[in-house]
């Protein structure tokens, strides 16, 4: 049976965490310093990776509900663990292997580029210059809006910001809430197989599963 293929698209709109870059390391060392700051174990990699996705705040809840309940108020452990994480963003986070080469064509073929994320849009934009990623996207939206992934109008809001519809974009994500989204909204969507998701790649109800980015521009009819 033939590949499946995305042709005929000219947006495509990408998750970071866990999709365009490795940034548990990063995440995992701040959620632990302020985990200790507050006299608790740390918690390994492999539990950090299944703490990601849903935004900064839902991370440092499950952080704390994993290591004895909240301290205090909420907003207030976010926000020192955000004081934590920014000025060390990516100390440790890189791209995935094949992303910039990806990003690299897709951009050389005139495809217009976004970032649908539910992290910060602080830290995503920071994260983003950090990287020397910036440059390749021209719509941007953080998990500051008042309805994020999965619901349907964070993703539909970067479609209109790059001129597209949702017939001619494609989401690429690693969770559940990225197909959510990009079903509730008529997108089509592939998810890489290395992601943060609980659930494995295969069985989160995508039209493709990749195993690495450099299979995404074949998929868009890219040589």
């Amino acid at each position: 049976m033939a590949l499946p293929r995305f042709g005929q698209r000219d947006a495509v709109i990408f998750d970071l965490d866990g999709t365009l870059v490795d940034t548990a390391p990063d995440l995992g060392d701040a959620l632990n310093r302020l985990l200790a700051e507050h006299g608790r174990a740390p918690i390994g990699a492999e539990g950090i990776r299944r703490m990601i996705g849903d935004g900064a705040a839902k991370l440092v809840e499950r952080g704390f509900q994993a290591t004895g309940g909240l301290p205090a108020a909420l907003p207030a452990l976010v926000e020192r663990f955000l004081g934590i994480y920014e000025p060390r963003i990516a100390e440790t986070s890189r791209p995935f292997p094949g992303v910039v080469a990806a990003l690299e064509r897709l951009a050389a073929a005139g495809l217009r580029l976004g970032v649908c994320t539910n992290k910060p849009d602080e830290a995503t934009r920071r994260l983003l210059a950090a990287l020397d990623l910036a440059r390749y996207f021209s719509a941007v939206s953080g998990g500051d809006v008042p309805a994020r992934k999965p619901a349907t109008r964070h993703l539909l809001g970067v479609v209109e910001r790059l001129g597209s519809t949702a017939a001619r974009s494609l989401m690429v994500g690693d969770s559940i809430n990225d197909v959510a989204s990009a079903r509730n909204a008529g997108v089509a969507v592939v998810v890489v197989s290395f992601g943060y998701t609980i659930t494995p790649a295969a069985e989160l109800g995508a039209d493709m599963v990749i195993e690495r980015f450099d299979a995404l521009p074949g998929l868009l009819g890219l040589a």
